[in-house]
Parts: structure tokens; C-alpha cells; sequence
């Protein structure tokens, strides 16, 4: 059940997925929460520097495995602007990582991409389920649809539908 305290971290996620897109970067951003409510790291997609996997939630992974222990990998939540992409939700899962709240879904991602004529993603949007077994995964909250559907369309205005820079 999504609460105050998880819409809290997910507006986060939404003003770190509009400081992604100031950069030069898609719309997302992402936060882990650990157990006790503290924010232990926070990123935004980092794609325009030329590599695609510079996503959020990657990053979070690969910093969990690194400063956390199992057990506390298992308690956090990882909150999100974006429902995972299959890279992420492989990372988060080999990690062992908590609950997921995401502010959007693949859905509606892929939903808002076709009206706004955006070249389809070479990787299947699957949902988190469909790549990790047994994850709590809470989504989409639809406070903060139309505010990302803009990200993702004003995005895509400054770099065009092939879904890069130029």
C-alpha cells in the first residue's frame, strides 16, 4: 500500500527525473531507502555521456552491493520514477534488494513513447515481475502520471523520436 512516506521518496524521483532531463538525460530518477527511512544514494539517468545502462536504478545496485549488507540490501526500498527496465530489475534482483515503488509503469512508458512517436526500445519492457521472482513491487502511482509523461515529451522535443542526442 503506497503512503505518505513513499510518496515523499517518489516526489523525489519525479524532481531528480526533471534534473535528469536539464542534463541531456531521459527522464528518471531514483532513490534507496533504507529500512530505518534513511536515503542512502540517489541518482538520475546518466545516458547522455554515450552509455545506455547509466541508469538510476543500476547504479543503485551496484552501490548497494558495495556498502550494504545482504540483510540490509533485503530491507531497503528502492523508489523510482520509472517502473525497471529488465537491466535494472536483473541488477535489483541479483543484489537482493527490497520492496520497488515506482512512480510510472512500463505501460504507460511505452504508451506515452508511441503517442509521442519515439523509436520503440531495443530491450523488451517487461514488467518487474516477469524478471524478478518473489519482489514486492508497488506501481504505478497516478499522482505523478501526467507530470512525467510531460518529462518524457519535453525530453524527447530537445532530442528528437530516435530517442538519443543528436
Amino acid at each position: 500500500m503506497i503512503d505518505d512516506v513513499d510518496r515523499k521518496h517518489l516526489r523525489r524521483c519525479v524532481d531528480l527525473a526533471a534534473e535528469a532531463v536539464r542534463t541531456g538525460n531521459d527522464p528518471f530518477g531514483s532513490v534507496l531507502v533504507s529500512a530505518a527511512g534513511k536515503v542512502l544514494f540517489e541518482d538520475h539517468n546518466q545516458i547522455a555521456g554515450g552509455d545506455p545502462t547509466q541508469h538510476p536504478e543500476f547504479a543503485i545496485a551496484r552501490w548497494a552491493a558495495v556498502n550494504m549488507s545482504g540483510e540490509e540490501r533485503a530491507a531497503a526500498t528502492v523508489y523510482t520514477s520509472g517502473e525497471h527496465c529488465p537491466m535494472c530489475a536483473a541488477a535489483h534482483g541479483w543484489v537482493g534488494l527490497g520492496r520497488i515503488v515506482y512512480a510510472s509503469s512500463s505501460e504507460q512508458l511505452v504508451k506515452w513513447l508511441g503517442e509521442l512517436g519515439v523509436a520503440s526500445s531495443p530491450v523488451r519492457p517487461l514488467p518487474i515481475d516477469e524478471v524478478i521472482e518473489g519482489v514486492e513491487a508497488e506501481g504505478p502511482v497516478e499522482e505523478f502520471s501526467a507530470e512525467l509523461r510531460q518529462l518524457h515529451a519535453g525530453y524527447h522535443a530537445k532530442v528528437g523520436t530516435a530517442g538519443r542526442l543528436a
